[in-house]
């Protein structure tokens, strides 16, 4: 779907609920609709969408890369030179003249879950009524085309090389950075080559320990792998702005029968839910039906997160894997897959694989090897 079907179908659902412009604020959003992404958004970006028009404020230091990048109709600049004192220097003098084309009682369409307070106050001190359409574009958004999804495939194969790569030299002695950065200068180097002139991108972070491995989410540290390590390691690359998710847990030197048997577990609830997950059931069955794998077994009390968060342009997207989602699930979604347990003194374990839904299923996009033999290094 290119970026004026994006734009015709959110005018369609802004004529059903008369709203007279709306007005995008979150970075990902604006991308999705404009094509245009800046690195820093602490000057304040806006798109705007009429019923004919689009339109862009941006600050001076955007406007040739905006110029290049940005499908609008139009775009308003805004200055912070002392050269330029007699135009516009913040976003919200442009702002305010555009709504004042509109009656006082209009409808402004704005994501209610991103917008600053202060804006929201703003806009309706100016007498406008706002309503949400946040839940709009993240519906759409959930659903890939057939060129998103290409997109994504690259991302995956990436992530299967630069996780690879990392594993290749795990051993005790080596930093979680270094470890990191095995798999960071393979992606670049192979990216570089095989795909000139494109966006691509990565975060990674790896928890080694026992104690680190128990917490889900930290930062790579200058920690040094150690033999009997179980070690959680993460890694998301995106191609043009559409991100793969990739982990795998695995253990320097021979794992205790006790830690070999939960990271088995885990990999059954992984399968549970990647065999499971289809068009046509209700997000949360995902969830219950991998859950059931670790209560079964006496761990459900280890289990602290959902089975899995929507991907595409954002790190996490909407809609999400829960017990309480009752969102029917369509073709054309994008999952991770990453049930998890942490268990206190004996370590956390959770892989994760990116998973298309199609018209006859699934299929995953991360190919690295899952079982548990590849995991002992």
């Amino acid at each position: 779907m290119k970026s004026q079907d994006r734009i015709n179908r959110l005018r369609t659902y802004m004529e059903e609920q008369q709203i007279a412009v709306s007005m995008i604020w979150e970075p990902d959003n604006q991308y999705y609709v404009t094509g245009f992404r800046a690195i820093s958004y602490s000057r304040p970006i806006v798109t705007l969408i009429a019923d004919e028009q689009t339109a862009l404020i941006i600050p001076e230091l955007e406007e040739a890369h905006a110029a290049e990048k940005a499908r609008v109709d139009q775009t308003f600049v805004y200055y912070e030179q002392q050269d330029n004192r007699g135009k516009e220097q913040t976003y919200k003098e442009h702002l305010t003249k555009i709504l004042k084309e509109y009656p006082a009682n209009s409808c402004i369409g704005v994501e209610l879950g991103v917008l600053p307070s202060q804006v929201y106050i703003y806009l309706v001190s100016l007498g406008f009524t706002v309503l949400d359409i946040g839940q709009e574009i993240t519906a759409m958004r959930a659903v890939k085309d057939a060129g998103e999804i290409e997109l994504l495939k690259i991302a995956g194969r990436l992530s299967d090389l630069a996780i690879g790569e990392s594993l290749k030299h795990a051993r005790a002695g080596i930093s979680e950075l270094e470890f990191d950065a095995y798999g960071d200068r393979l992606l670049l180097e192979v990216a570089s080559k095989e795909y000139p002139n494109e966006l691509i991108g990565y975060e990674d972070w790896t928890c080694s320990g026992i104690t680190r491995s128990a917490m889900p989410h930290l930062y790579s540290s200058t920690r040094k792998f150690q033999k009997g390590d179980v070690v959680i390691h993460s890694r998301q690359v995106w191609f043009n702005g559409y991100r793969a998710e990739n982990e795998r847990t695995f253990f320097i030197g021979n794992p205790s029968e006790k830690q070999k048997d939960l990271l088995k577990l885990a990999i059954e609830a992984q399968s549970v839910a990647m065999e499971m997950i289809k068009p046509g059931i209700a997000a949360k069955e995902v969830d219950l039906a991998s859950y059931e794998v670790f209560k079964r077994a006496g761990y459900g009390d280890y289990v602290n997160h959902r089975v899995g968060h929507g991907l595409g342009l954002s790190e996490h997207e909407e809609p999400y894997l829960r017990f309480d989602n009752e969102l029917i699930l369509q073709e054309g979604m994008v999952y991770t897959i990453e049930p998890g347990i942490y268990v206190p003194g004996v370590g956390g374990f959770r892989h994760s694989d990116t998973i298309v839904l199609s018209q006859t299923g699934s299929f995953s996009i991360t190919q690295y090897p899952r079982e548990i033999e590849q995991m002992i290094v």
